[in-house]
């Protein structure tokens, strides 16, 4: 049985007490029963009301954080199940927290391991000038290049931090606008023509398309293809291929970049859109880039909202889609 208040406790233990004695006294008439039931129910209400009932609605409005009406009705059984809502939440927000907290120790620390490489280089080679280097013209200029290098990759990655960092908090604000996705990623195909080319990589359309009008942030979205793209480029095996798709979906459209590389194993696809997450690191990095590409691809989309999609089988390919809201 749930009691819901005190005066259902109170009228309980009274009619207890009164069968009680009944039961084991047979010598009452039938007055004194009903005293015993009317003052033993009045004592517990009293009893429950001051010592229990009143200590428990205290805590109750310290657990909600707000003063009660005097004329709101309390009961057990709300409060209950208030107080396990609560918990539940507290017990939320603190994993919550913990998720926080470690992904921010890895973020700093993926960010010192990033920065460090290039910041050693540019060192060492500033180094060896200052040694003695810099008095031939063949190494002064090679290591000058390769310093130049390095701070070009430092430069890469503050600036894709500080893109993500104004895409989450709606610094950079998306400019709608009607647009043809086909000719867009035409024209990112073009401009990749031949670094394509030089990993020996073919990117194109699974077949003619006429034109989509979609509504979007073009700069955003021709930075989205551009991002997949160079992945598909960068990982694709040599003589391999890319292609784009597009599909109609009633008020939206899906946008698909597919290859036939060398995958990514399931258990790295949910974290593959976090920053300088990397599959390998070593082939990564050898591969260039800053590993904030698909994040800044993610962040982009969602701030559109619409979703981004991967799907991937190790030896056959990956599949990146994303959606766009179609032009009326």
């Amino acid at each position: 049985m749930k009691f819901k208040s005190p005066y259902i406790i109170s009228l309980t233990i009274g009619l207890l007490v009164v069968l009680f004695i009944l039961v084991f006294s047979s010598e009452l008439n039938w007055v004194n029963p009903f005293l015993v039931f009317v003052g033993i129910t009045f004592l517990s209400y009293w009893l429950i009301n001051k010592y229990i009932h009143k200590r428990i609605a205290l805590l109750y409005r310290t657990i909600q954080n707000q003063k009660l009406d005097v004329h709101q009705k309390f009961d057990l059984e709300t409060a209950e199940e208030d107080v396990k809502k609560w918990l539940r939440e507290r017990q939320a927000e603190m994993e919550h927290l913990k998720d926080t907290e470690q992904f921010r120790r890895d973020f700093l620390g993926n960010v010192s391991h990033e920065l460090k490489t290039p910041i050693f280089n540019i060192q060492g080679y500033i180094l060896t000038l200052l040694e003695g280097a810099l008095e031939d013209e063949q190494i002064n200029r090679k290591y000058l290049l390769r310093t130049q290098k390095s701070v070009e990759r430092m430069i890469s990655i503050v600036e894709d931090l500080e893109r993500i960092s104004h895409l989450e908090n709606n610094v950079e604000k998306i400019n709608f606008e009607t647009f043809d996705i086909v000719a867009t990623c035409s024209a990112v195909m073009d401009s990749l023509e031949d670094k394509a080319k030089k990993n020996a990589i073919s990117i194109v359309f699974d077949k003619e398309y006429k034109s989509i009008l979609v509504t979007a942030d073009e700069q955003k979205i021709n930075q989205v293809i551009t991002n997949l793209l160079v992945n598909s480029i960068k990982y694709g095996d040599e003589n391999g291929l890319t292609k784009v798709r597009f599909f109609d979906m009633d008020d939206a459209v899906l946008v698909e970049v597919s290859d036939d590389g060398i995958g990514i194993e399931q258990q790295h696809l949910a974290r593959l859109c976090e920053r300088f997450y990397r599959v390998d690191g070593s082939r990564s990095r050898e591969k260039g880039g800053t590993g904030l590409g698909l994040s800044i691809v993610k962040h982009i989309i969602e701030s559109h909202k619409q979703t981004l999609n991967i799907r991937s089988t190790v030896g056959v390919g990956s599949t990146f889609s994303f959606t766009l809201k179609k032009a009326k």
